[in-house]
């Protein structure tokens, strides 16, 4: 996590940076052309191209920081879903732990606790759980893995789930695998 904080933190850095030159450039850019129109016989053509010129200017500075900012936002995303990515298999064998029925009750206890933590710490990165059972299947969301016939089900109905998935707003993470009816 420590990575991903310092890549945001330089992501930003250099937005901040690049930005405040953006400004500079424009700024001097624009007290140039002031200068050389007042030292020449300013007519209405020639304020016309320079007020053209500069809306030009500060209409792409500002397409080039909503630019950065989704960048920004794109990078974090799929920076935080690599993390995630890699804590999922531990996240499905504390899941498992906590299935097998043990004498020791406190213990069991204990892993339900360690489980519930991981995943609140994951749901304040964004990640959520994919819906599956009794939902229709999605190949966006959803990775079948067996597919069988029931009167009483729907079609293309999801009747059970293998394994869990997960997204990160509308990234997914990991597909759910799931069996499919009809």
């Amino acid at each position: 996590m420590d990575e991903a904080n310092k890549t945001n933190e330089e992501l930003e850095e250099k937005k901040e940076t690049n930005e405040q030159e953006e400004k500079q450039d424009i700024k001097n850019e624009v007290k140039q052309e002031e200068n050389k129109t007042k030292s020449e016989s300013t007519n209405s053509n020639e304020l016309e191209e320079l007020n053209d010129r500069y809306k030009r200017l500060f209409a792409e500075f500002e397409n080039y920081k909503k630019r950065t900012q989704k960048e920004s936002l794109s990078k974090r995303v799929e920076i935080t879903a690599d993390v995630v990515t890699s804590i999922l298999p531990v996240v499905d064998n504390l899941e498992k732990a906590v299935e097998v029925k043990i004498e020791n009750n406190s213990y069991q206890e204990g892993i339900k606790l360690i489980l519930r933590q991981l995943s609140d710490v994951l749901k304040k990165f964004g990640m959520e759980e994919i819906e599956t059972v009794g939902q229709q299947f999605d190949p966006e969301l959803h990775e079948a893995v067996s597919h069988i016939e029931d009167s009483e089900k729907g079609s293309n109905e999801i009747v059970q789930e293998y394994r869990k998935g997960y997204k990160i707003g509308t990234k997914v993470v990991r597909h759910a695998m799931v069996v499919v009816a009809n």
